[in-house]
């Protein structure tokens, strides 16, 4: 997960890594894209987990979420604007994580929560 400073609410918080898919880009290869530019890991094996609109009364903005396995260090974060650390965090330390308001972001809540749901069943 990424350590994060989000100017508009002046608030830090872990967050998943993320971004923007390109015009010629597929989601899944996007998420692979982003992961490595964020954290120096490349996913081996890329899992589609859900798509969301996280406002739709207020604008279309689809997102898709991805699940990487089979993480493969490939060398230093590029893009070292996104974060202030970069750490693994045990998915059975997520649901505290969320309670402590550590992790607060709509996206990162909607993603983890629905990994801890399949995981559960």
């Amino acid at each position: 997960m990424l350590w994060r400073h989000r100017v508009a609410p002046d608030r830090w918080g872990w967050e998943l890594p993320g971004g923007m898919v390109d015009a010629d880009e597929e989601p899944a290869d996007a998420a692979v894209r982003e992961l490595e530019e964020e954290t120096g890991y490349r996913a081996g094996q890329v899992e589609y987990l859900l798509t969301y609109q996280p406002t739709p009364g207020i604008v279309d903005a689809e997102h898709f979420v991805f699940v990487g396995r089979k993480p493969e260090s490939v060398g230093d974060p590029t893009d070292l604007s996104e974060s202030a650390r970069v750490e693994w965090v045990p998915l059975a330390w997520v649901p505290a994580m969320i309670d402590a308001a550590d992790i607060w972001s709509a996206g990162s809540l909607v993603a983890l929560s629905r990994v801890l749901m399949r995981d559960r069943g």
